[in-house]
This record gives structure tokens, sequence and C-alpha cells, in this order.
């Protein structure tokens, strides 16, 4: 008899762990609730929330647990242990969720979206953000919720009082702990992934020659100004360029590939294939020993491999985010900012009044304590 609660049960074919499906199976993982989590967007905000799938499994033991999200996000969850099934706002995937129930939902972004695919199914408790069906305003499912919400409506919260992390405002409001650190992003590679971060590693730093820094160009276009100019850029690399003991690697997406060409041109820099989609960028940025970065998906990037990370804020507040003492944050010296404005008329703008003095000076130390860790462990493999 098959056992119907196993969470690898499709009721159609066994699911490759054995060839036959009865109650005799070894590899069987019963199930005890059915949890759904909706976030689908940004990026940047989707590696974020993977902070949160430890926490959900330690509040539901033996859970199941479904992540809806929006195309391209779906290929940074995948190769993830944590996440028995991806589902997109694809219709096809909405018709999957049309039959399925869940004990608990999780709904973190505040979009009507969000709630729209809420709708597509039935769970027993919600917590996170809800829309009203008159309105379409977003409001808080439970009570817990209501801080996050709050400062969502208040400019002098969210940029000047508060000084929580998004992760940690997050995981109070779906009641998932209310410790005072967060818990890290949880964003594996593959095995397969883990060789190809190897090897370019190798390459870029001939053969542990050099340090590897990541500098990652780019940014979504809803707040441009949230990455330098190309001037900039080429300015900063120039510091590295002719370091012997650096190597420059530049990193982005595809739309990132023209501007990159623009700011390597004359110089000595590596330039990661923009070309191969999310998850090859993610390994780009494994390989790399530091990145300098804006407040992007780079970032969060960066933070999930646990690369050492410089980034620098413009339009967006770097309070809100959390680097589990692997980063730090560089501000602009804008008296404007924090702004969150997607467009600005000034003519001397916040990556204008970054110090890239300052900015070489951290990279410096960042690039040096990495040398020392790697010493260190030279130390210790030679000492067995």
């Amino acid at each position: 008899m098959a056992v119907i609660q196993c969470r690898y049960f499709s009721g159609y074919k066994p699911c490759g762990l054995n060839s036959i499906c009865d109650e005799n199976c070894t590899s069987q993982s019963k199930v005890q609730s059915r949890i759904l989590l909706i976030h689908l967007g940004a990026l940047g905000a989707v590696v974020r929330s993977t902070g949160l799938l430890k926490l959900i499994h330690k509040k539901h033991p033996q859970a199941h647990l479904t992540w809806v999200t929006q195309r391209p996000a779906h290929h940074l969850l995948t190769h993830n242990n944590l996440i028995d099934r991806v589902l997109t706002t694809e219709n096809t995937d909405l018709l999957k969720l049309k039959s399925l129930k869940f004990d608990v939902a999780y709904v973190v972004d505040k979009s009507l979206e969000a709630s729209g695919v809420l709708s597509f199914t039935h769970a027993q408790k919600i917590y996170g953000f809800i829309a009203d069906p008159l309105t379409g305003a977003i409001l808080p499912a439970n009570s817990s919720a209501q801080e996050l919400w709050q400062i969502g409506l208040n400019d002098d919260l969210k940029f000047y009082k508060n000084k929580k992390s998004e992760l940690q405002l997050t995981i109070e409001a779906l009641e998932l702990s209310d410790k005072a650190i967060a818990e890290d992003y949880y964003l594996p590679l593959a095995a397969s992934e883990q060789v190809e971060v190897a090897y370019r590693k190798s390459v870029w730093s001939g053969n542990g020659n050099r340090k590897i820094l990541g500098i990652n160009t780019g940014c979504s276009s809803v707040l441009p100004a949230k990455k330098l100019t190309v001037e900039n850029h080429r300015e900063l690399i120039k510091k590295f360029a002719e370091r012997q003991d650096v190597q420059v690697v530049l990193l982005g997406v595809v739309e990132d590939r023209q501007r990159n060409l623009q700011i390597a041109e004359g110089l000595r820099v590596v330039q990661s294939d923009t070309q191969s989609g999310l998850r090859d960028g993610l390994i780009s940025v494994a390989a790399c020993d530091v990145i300098f970065t804006g407040d992007s998906l780079g970032m969060h990037m960066s933070i999930s491999q646990q690369v050492s990370t410089v980034a620098w804020f413009g339009p967006s507040c770097a309070h809100e985010i959390d680097f589990f003492g692997r980063g730090e944050a560089i501000l602009t010296t804008a008296t404007c900012s924090p702004c969150w404005k997607r467009s600005c008329q000034k003519t001397v703008m916040c990556y204008d009044l970054l110090d890239l003095v300052d900015v070489q000076q951290r990279l410096n130390r960042r690039l040096s304590s990495c040398q020392i860790l790697q010493t260190k462990k030279s130390s210790m493999l030679d000492l067995s």
C-alpha cells in the first residue's frame, strides 16, 4: 500500500528514489503539515526571503513547503532542499495551486498580485499581508504584521526611526521568531555548480595567486540611481587594476553586458558571463573573495554565498540589510538620502557623492582579511 502522506508521493508513478511505491520504501518522508510561502519579487528580495526557510521548518517540523514566485525568480530557488515545490504565476502553475490546500500561508509581498495568488488556493491560517476585497488596499493578516505594515506607510519610520533589517521585520511579521538576529540566507548551490565555482576561482585567481574582487555594476531599472556611473566604476577599478595580487571581475546580468564593455575598455579586468542566466551569475558571485555592489540582486547573492561584501547606499536604506558579520554598508554623503525615489532630476546625484577613496580603503581591508584567512587555512592544512 502506498504511503500517500509521503512528501515524494505523486500518485501516478514512483518518485525515483525507489522503483516501487509502497510502505516498505526506505526513502519515505511523512508530511505533518502543508505550508505555502508567497513571495513574488523583486529578485533580490526573493533571495533575502530564503532566510525564512529554516525558521519555517523549525516552526513546522516535517512540513511540505510550496513557494510561489514570479519568473525568473524561480531559477534562484532550484536545488534548495528546504523547498518541496516551486510554482510561478504562470497559468499552468496557478491551475496546480488551485488543486491544493494548505495548513498555513505566509504572504511576504504587500501587493494585490500576492493576494490574487492566495485566492487560487485555501489556507486555514494566513500570516503576513492580504488585500481588502472591496478597496484593494493592503492590510496586515495578523497582528504581528502591524509593525512592518506601519513602516511602509510612514517615511519617517522607514528612513530614520526603524533600525531593524527587512528580514528581521518579515520574520517577526510572520511570527516565525522574535529573536534579535535574523536567520541567514539559505541559497545552496548544486554539486555541479560548486565544481564550476572552484574552476572559475582557480582561473580568475591565477591558481590562487590573486584575490578576486568582484564588482557588480548593475541594479534593477526600478531605482536606477542604485548603480554608479560608467566613469565612477572605471575610476574605482583603476585603483585595483594595476595590483598584481588582485583580479577585478565585472559581474552583472543580461542588460549589463554593453555597459560592462564600456567600463572594461582598456582596463585589466575579467568580464563574467552575463548571458547565461541567474544561476550562472550566482556561480560567478560565489567564486569571488570580495564583492563591491550597490543595493541590488548582486548584493543579496553575495550575502547568500557568504562572500565578504561592501555595498553602497544612496536612494535606499542601509539599515534594512543584514550582512551577518560578513559585510558593511557605505553611505552616500547626499543629504537627501534615503529617498526611495524612482527618478531624480538633481544635477549632482547621490552616486556622485560616494567617496571612492573610502570605498577603496574598505575593499583593501577586506581583501587583506581574505588573504589572512587563506593563509591561516593553508597553515592548518600543513599541520595536518
